[in-house]
Parts: structure tokens; C-alpha cells; sequence
């Protein structure tokens, strides 16, 4: 058994980790319920969107109902399947039937909803989280927080100025293996770090041939509704269902894999936005009417000085790994998304003489107390330690693992990201106006 790196789980989970909260870090304390809602006192929540994601987030929001003492009291779709099924889930975990709604602005206007969970398509995410906001209510949002800067700028300025608690549902950040990766990179075991290759990979067309397109009608929903800020367009189920595969609604890998990664990136090296970002790919896998690459890579540069590659392809199943390569040691997740197993590899010397690289390193395995064998690769959905700080949190009024500002700024890298693959070019983050430019900041416009 390698020699391992034994976190203390319940230290990085109840006291450790650091959150961010109006650009300063401030450390996460004990929890007091002094405030808004009492301990004893039951979270009323809404859901918004209950589609497939939605249907995993009802489950382990179930778990949760009596230690945490909440109830999905209302479910709110557009689509009259979706609503159908989730009052017949949520009646099985809870024996009694939530209130069921079409439209979003009824449950904003219910005084009786303490929090409402956004699970709808990534183009609605930011603007449905600036209006759960200017209702005064807390809210858990899905991954990409959003997909177009305006809009994920004004969700976070709504959230701000209504001091709401956000949870963005990137649930790693609450995970015990991140938290414990975490603080060995911010222990500086590994020295200086110059680059990051995240490289998660994929066999299949991803996104493509939901069933759900073939029974859907039109007048069981209400399309206009569906496209909320975007232009009107012919009723289309595919879309409706598989809108990750197109441009105007998501950037597909960068808004659903690479949010993931990128948090992470900016949680464990503290650095929140890129530089700049160049990006290439295309379709070469899934010639299927797509619109959103198969295969991307994106290349984002931080103000700390380091390079992060971000790689996915669909057309391959070849293995999935992190690694953050400092000076003295490299740290290595193994597998894809949510995987576990962190190696940290140590570096002697310059290596001058390659032949002897694999006699001159030492490594070993973050493992939790107790742990005599190394934990799996396969992605393990604790997304219920992460809903749990959310609730804490809602009665606390402290902000949560995932506050609104990572969201934001994981945002930003992806559409940073997007934009390059669309367009081609270099482009660059403007700190000061928080925007996306194709010059470096400060520098003469050639």
C-alpha cells in the first residue's frame, strides 16, 4: 500500500474551507441558527425545472428531509409530463402531494416558499436566479450559473443587493476528496505551479436521442416560455430536450464538464479569473445535426501565472486525469469528473538524466482516516453533503461552499472558452469593466 495522506474529514468539512464573499476569503465557522428561519423550523422549496437533473436533486433532497427537516412543497414545469411525474415522485417521498404550477412566477410569489432549486435548461439559469432573487427567495441553481456575461452579471448583482443564499450546484466543492486535495495544494507541498491538464473523455454522442422528444406535444407546454430571452423560433421537442447540443442555448462541453473542472481550478490554486483563452475543436465524432463541438480543447492562462489545458472528446473512451504540475510535486486525480483517487507524486532534482525519473519519485494517496484502500475512480454524486450546506446555510444566512461569486466566475472562464471556439481568436478578461475584449486590458487597441 503506498504511503498515504490522511485528511481529517471532519475538520476540512465543518471548519476549513474557505468561501468567497464580496471578493475577500473568509473562513467558514460553526453554524448558528439565530437567524431567519429557527432549527426546528421547516424549509419550505419549490422546484423549478424537474427534468432529469431535477428528478437526482428531488431524490437527495428526500434524503435529507427529516436530519434537515424540509419538504418539496411545490413543483413548477412548463411541460405537463414533467410536472405529472415529479408531483408522483415527490407524493412517494414525502405522502402528500406537492402543488403543482406551470409557471415560475406563481411560485416566486408564494410567501410560504423558503427556497426554490433552478434545474431548467442552462440558457434560463441566470436570468430565473435574478428573478428568485428580486423575490427575496434562496435558491440552489444548476451548473453553468450561466451562459451569457449580461445575464450571469445581473443574476449575481440581483443576488448581492438581496442578500440571498446561492448554492450553485457545482458539488464538488463539498465533496470530502476535493476539500482534501484542496488543502494540499494550498499547503504549497507542491511547490510552484505552472500548469494544469484536465483531460475527461467521453464514448458516446453525449446529449443525443432523449425519449422525451418523441412525447412531448406542443400544447402540453408553453414553448414561448421556454425560450424566455431568446429569439422566437418555430416549435422544435429536439431542442426542447437536447438543447445542449446547440450554440444559442449552451456551449455543451464548456457549460456542463468544463464548469466543473474550472471551479475546481479556481477553489484550489485561489485564482478566480482567466487572462485570456484560446480554443479549438469541432465535430468529429457525431455528425448528427449538432451544432456544439464533439471534441474541444480550450488553453486559459491566470494572473497567479499559470496555464490550464481543459480536453474532452467524445469520440474515445481514453482514460481521465487532472494534474496540477508544480516544481516539487504533482497532484493527480484519476478518472474523469467526481473521481476520488488523488495521487501526489513527488519531484527530486532536475532530471537532467531521464532514466532514473521513476527511481527518483515518491508517491502516495490521499486517503480519509480509517481508510486502508484506495477509493474508485467512478464518479460518485455527493451532491448530498453539498445540498445539505445549503440548507445549513439557509438558516444560518452564512454563505454556502458554493457562493454566487464562483459561480459567476466559473462562468466567465466557459464563456471566455465558448467565445474563443466561436470566434476563433485570442480573448482576454477585463478585471476592471468585467468583460470579455479581444486586446489585453490596459494596452493601445491595435
Amino acid at each position: 500500500m503506498p504511503e498515504s495522506s490522511q485528511m481529517n474529514r471532519r475538520d476540512f468539512l465543518g471548519k476549513s474551507a474557505a468561501v468567497i464573499a464580496g471578493g475577500a476569503v473568509l473562513p467558514r465557522t460553526a453554524l448558528s441558527y439565530a437567524k431567519t428561519l429557527g432549527a426546528n423550523d421547516r424549509i419550505s422549496l419549490a422546484h423549478i425545472g424537474v427534468g432529469n437533473r431535477g428528478g437526482e436533486l428531488e431524490e437527495i433532497i428526500s434524503k435529507l428531509k427529516t436530519a434537515h427537516n424540509v419538504e418539496m412543497t411545490v413543483v413548477c414545469d412548463l411541460w405537463k409530463g414533467n410536472r405529472e411525474k415529479a408531483v408522483a415522485t415527490n407524493t412517494g417521498y414525502y405522502g402528500r402531494a406537492p402543488r403543482a404550477v406551470q409557471y415560475l412566477e406563481e411560485v416566486l410569489a408564494m410567501k410560504d416558499v423558503d427556497g426554490v432549486l433552478i434545474s431548467t435548461p442552462e440558457h434560463s439559469h441566470s436570468p430565473i436566479l435574478k428573478m428568485a432573487a428580486e423575490a427575496g427567495k434562496d435558491a440552489y441553481v444548476e451548473k453553468p450559473m450561466g451562459n451569457v456575461l449580461a445575464e450571469a452579471k445581473a443574476a449575481r448583482d440581483a443576488v448581492l443587493q438581496a442578500k440571498t443564499i446561492v448554492q450553485v450546484g457545482t458539488q464538488h466543492r463539498s465533496e470530502p476528496y476535493p476539500n482534501a486535495a484542496q488543502e494540499v495544494i494550498r499547503s504549497g507541498v507542491l511547490g510552484d505551479i505552472s500548469k494544469v491538464e484536465i483531460e475527461w473523455n467521453y464514448h458516446g454522442p453525449r446529449w443525443r436521442g432523449r425519449p422525451e422528444v418523441k412525447q412531448i406535444r406542443e400544447q402540453d407546454t408553453d414553448w414561448n416560455k421556454w425560450l424566455l430571452t431568446k429569439p422566437a423560433r418555430p416549435f422544435d421537442p429536439q431542442l426542447y430536450f437536447e438543447f445542449r447540443l446547440y450554440r444559442e442555448f449552451s456551449s455543451g462541453i464548456p457549460d456542463q464538464w468544463m464548469s466543473h473542472a474550472i471551479d475546481l481550478v479556481h477553489w484550489f490554486m485561489d485564482d478566480y479569473f482567466p487572462k485570456s483563452a484560446v480554443s479549438h475543436g469541432g465535430i468529429f465524432a457525431w455528425h448528427d445535426g449538432r451544432e456544439n463541438a464533439d471534441t474541444f480543447q480550450a488553453l486559459l492562462e491566470y494572473p497567479k501565472g499559470f496555464l490550464v489545458s481543459y480536453s474532452t472528446s467524445f469520440g474515445n473512451d481514453a482514460p481521465s486525469f487532472t494534474r496540477y504540475m508544480g516544481k516539487n510535486a504533482t497532484l493527480v486525480n484519476i478518472g474523469g469528473e467526481g473521481s476520488p483517487r488523488y495521487q501526489l507524486v513527488e519531484e527530486k532534482g532536475t532530471h537532467e538524466d531521464d532514466s532514473d525519473i521513476d527511481q527518483k519519485r515518491k508517491s502516495r494517496y490521499i486517503l480519509l482516516p480509517g481508510q486502508t484502500e484506495l477509493p474508485p475512480m467512478g464518479i460518485d454524486d455527493l451532491s448530498l453533503e453539498h445540498m445539505a450546506n445549503w440548507f445549513d446555510c439557509m438558516r444560518s444566512r452564512r454563505q454556502p461552499d458554493s457562493p454566487v461569486h464562483n459561480g459567476f466566475a466559473h462562468s466567465a472562464a466557459c464563456i471566455m472558452a465558448a467565445q474563443a471556439y466561436w470566434s476563433g481568436e485570442k480573448l482576454y478578461w477585463d478585471a476592471k469593466s468585467e468583460a470579455i475584449v479581444d486586446q489585453p486590458p490596459n494596452q493601445p487597441v491595435t
